[in-house]
């Protein structure tokens, strides 16, 4: 890795930090219905996921700052997404809780391994392809929201895709927390 992971103004970090300034709004859009508007920004928000991630290896500006904002944009458009799709009734609120619940069973993982001197754990790819599911589903499940010839698809894709996220996602959480548990033994 290069030496400027203390670096904190790099283009990654800048895309990763209009990805966060994007949440609020993007929340907004959906308890207010403006589906069509949120789509296009959930969109955007993933694209730049993708993006962030590609320029940081392809010019070598990797950061500890962009190592935290990355999950946290991630983690925050997955809690504020199922959350607002409760709030108007797209989707049940146990799908908010099954992904906020994973989310602070594993903060409370990782400040447990701190105090074991660990500061965090290697992602996994059964991590990051949930990540991708969930954010997959939403999009399709807003749509079917905005365009009702479409519902019936969107909402077959979207639920398909959600509830194999949220599986994966739990399983990577005990995928992390049993490889992590390898280590402070």
């Amino acid at each position: 890795m290069p030496d400027n992971t203390d670096r904190v103004v790099t283009i990654p970090n800048i895309i990763s930090t209009l990805r966060l300034v994007g949440v609020p709004i993007y929340f907004w859009m959906i308890i207010s219905k403006h589906y069509d508007w949120a789509i296009v920004l959930l969109v955007l928000a993933g694209l730049s996921d993708y993006l962030d991630g590609y320029l940081a290896r392809k010019l070598q500006q990797f950061s500890k700052l962009g190592e935290v904002l990355d999950p946290i944009a991630d983690r925050l458009y997955i809690g504020f997404t199922a959350m607002g799709l409760a709030i108007v009734s797209i989707a049940p609120w146990w799908l908010f809780w099954a992904v906020v619940l994973r989310d602070v069973v594993m903060l409370v993982y990782l400040l447990w391994l701190r105090t074991k001197g660990i500061d965090g754990v290697e992602v996994n790819y059964i991590g990051k392809i949930a990540t991708t599911m969930l954010l997959y589903a939403f999009p399709f499940l807003v749509l079917g929201e905005a365009v009702p010839s479409l519902y019936d698809i969107c909402r077959a894709i979207g639920w398909a895709w959600a509830l194999w996220g949220v599986f994966a996602y739990w399983y990577a959480a005990l995928l992390y927390i049993r490889n992590a548990k390898s280590i402070t033994t």
